[in-house]
């Protein structure tokens, strides 16, 4: 297995990196070569420094590409670490990118050239994997490679990642909740289209629209204090490029409550191998009458049931309504190999 260490992002490798993910042990939005590589023109939105480095490591068997570790270089914790490209706060789930069959020796050789390219070279302490999910290979196998070499492993949950899996029928769905729960949701979506206000149902589909409907949506959000703090102009550019190369890949759902024709809530989501990855979410105070998130929460998830998608996933965080749409809970982890 030949290992490469790429300082800029390899351009040439797109399809390739994409082709691999499809088969990857962790398949998620969040790996896409167009995703990380405009995660790291802003480096996260400014969640990290300009003085960050790549360090993109790519193995091959002959000309086929086996394993892919989107690495960068920084401190961290007052030590100067190797993180997975999308740490911390705008990527629920990291990972390397390897087929299952490929993924112990592909981590065998590359923590053997951390060690000799980065560690002895670079001064790197630590490999640090935030946001990997409880239920991937990687984790046992980098525990696996560390014992071998005598490194220290270790591992700790990080955060709540609810999810609901979906039977393909909205009925079907709210029979599976707790008797109460389906009667609320039942009652505030009813009760939202007692009055003479119209309430609808609005996904973007046309380009024309998504700036726009991308700056309403913003809008929402910060209309929530903690989320104002977090939308400053580069994360709201962040945001925006975000949505734009989901848009313009097909896998966007941008989704808002309309009350009388106004954008009374919206949530936007990724629209992804068969199933709803929701990623945020914005309300208009104005309102809250119509309890505006759990109407347009219902209405996501009726579309998303009749539509065949078979995941409807909350992603980190667990807040409590998420459970109350009957999510089940999964955690992301946090490892680190310590040199």
């Amino acid at each position: 297995m030949e290992l490469h260490l790429h300082s800029d992002f390899p351009i040439e490798l797109e399809r390739e990196w994409n082709e691999l993910l499809k088969e990857s042990v962790t398949h998620v939005p969040f790996l896409r070569f167009e995703y990380l590589i405009d995660w790291w023109s802003t480096r996260g939105g400014g969640e990290w420094p300009d003085g960050s480095r790549l360090a993109i490591i790519t193995a091959r068997e002959g000309s086929r590409l086996v394993g892919i570790a989107p690495f960068f270089i920084t401190t961290h914790e007052d030590e100067l670490r190797l993180l997975l490209l999308g740490s911390i706060e705008i990527s629920d789930y990291l990972d390397v990118i390897c087929r299952p069959d490929d993924l112990l020796p592909f981590i065998t050789s590359l923590v053997h050239f951390v060690k000799q390219n980065l560690v002895d070279v670079e001064g790197i302490q630590k490999i640090d994997l935030y946001n990997v999910c409880d239920s991937s290979p990687s984790l046992a196998a980098f525990e696996s490679v560390a014992d071998e070499m005598d490194l220290k492993f270790e591992s700790k949950r990080l955060q709540h990642s609810p999810y609901i899996p979906l039977p393909g029928d909205w009925e079907a769905y709210l029979t599976q909740l707790d008797k109460k729960q389906r009667h609320e949701i039942r009652r505030k979506m009813r009760r939202a289209t007692e009055g003479e206000t119209s309430i609808e149902l609005y996904i973007t589909e046309e380009a024309r629209k998504l700036e726009d409907d991308m700056d309403d949506f913003l809008d929402l959000m910060e209309q929530d204090p903690e989320k104002e703090e977090f939308l400053s102009p580069l994360m709201r550019d962040q945001m925006k490029s975000t949505m734009r190369c989901a848009f313009a890949n097909g896998c966007l759902q941008l989704a808002f409550l309309l009350v009388g024709g106004q954008k009374a809530a919206g949530y936007v989501s990724f629209d992804f191998l068969n199933r709803i990855w929701v990623y945020n979410s914005g309300i208009n105070r104005q309102y809250m009458a119509y309890s505006p998130g759990w109407v347009l929460l219902g209405h996501m998830l009726k579309w998303a049931n009749e539509h065949g998608r078979e995941e409807f996933d909350f992603m980190r965080g667990n807040e409590d309504y998420k459970y109350k749409f009957g999510a089940i809970d999964r955690f992301v982890l946090r490892a680190t190999v310590e040199f």
